[in-house]
């Protein structure tokens, strides 16, 4: 009973942030292609977790416990090895994806992808933390899955801003750069709270003060796709002749 409790804690966050971007998509996609998206993720974090130990164990012998070296971990052994996966896991979902055709799809199937690694993650956590699971569910139900939710809205817009709009360098940089900074700012405050006593409740009024404005951030960049989308539907529907009642009624089905 208790593994099944435990389970559902770890997973509910992740699915409850699912069903929140799959309602705010206008047309939504595939169930196939969504499982397919989430399955990805999942798999991913076998080899990014690998990839992490190695090079916590080639920079630091195994264990990073001073500031400097939590700060270089989080930005080289944890983001960019996590992000990068997860970039990777994307465009193998969309890189034949016929359904891809709108703007927030981008963002829609980054969630998807972003959600299912979070997921896996959240269960190790919640497995490794003994008798204490219960506060570290709360805290990575309201920081943690969050967190990765945020870095995938992040993504999948630049993917999307990089598929449909602007094909520049500076884009295509962005799409992985971005994550990889916003998921190593959090890991590193994070750390650092957990390796400097001193810093304590300070460092983490700064981790939720920091994932409140980076939230805020990714509720913009969907909103942003959203409205493009709904512009590039009545730019089709005039051109067709369609009324425009008939585009706001396909969205609210």
């Amino acid at each position: 009973m208790e593994t099944a409790i435990l389970l559902a804690a770890a997973l509910l966050p992740a699915a409850a942030l699912f069903v929140y971007t799959w309602k705010k998509d206008p047309q939504p996609e595939p169930t196939r292609w969504l499982v397919k998206a989430v399955a990805w993720g999942m798999v991913i974090v076998v080899p990014v977790a690998l990839i992490e130990l190695g090079i916590e164990q080639l920079l630091f012998g195994g264990e990073a416990n001073t500031l400097p070296a939590t700060t270089l971990m989080s930005f080289v052994g944890i983001a960019l090895p996590e992000e990068g996966f997860k970039l990777l896991a994307l465009w193998l979902v969309l890189r034949k994806n016929p359904y891809f055709d709108e703007h927030f799809d981008g963002i829609v199937y980054a969630v998807c992808v972003g959600l299912g690694f979070a997921a896996v993650e959240n269960v190790g956590y919640l497995a490794d933390s003994g008798d204490e699971w219960i506060s570290v569910a709360v805290i990575r139900a309201l920081l943690a899955v969050p967190g990765h939710y945020a870095f995938a809205v992040i993504m999948g817009y630049f993917y999307s801003v990089y598929h449909f709009i602007d094909r520049s360098p500076r884009t295509a940089v962005c799409v992985l750069l971005l994550p990889v900074v916003a998921h190593g700012l959090y890991d590193s405050i994070a750390l650092a709270t957990s390796v400097s006593p001193d810093i304590g409740a300070l460092g983490f009024l700064v981790l939720v003060f920091f994932c409140i404005r980076v939230h805020k951030f990714a509720r913009t960049r969907m909103l942003t796709q959203i409205e493009r989308d709904r512009q590039r539907q009545q730019w089709q529907a005039f051109f067709e002749g369609q009324p425009p009642h008939t585009i706001n009624e396909n969205n609210e089905q």
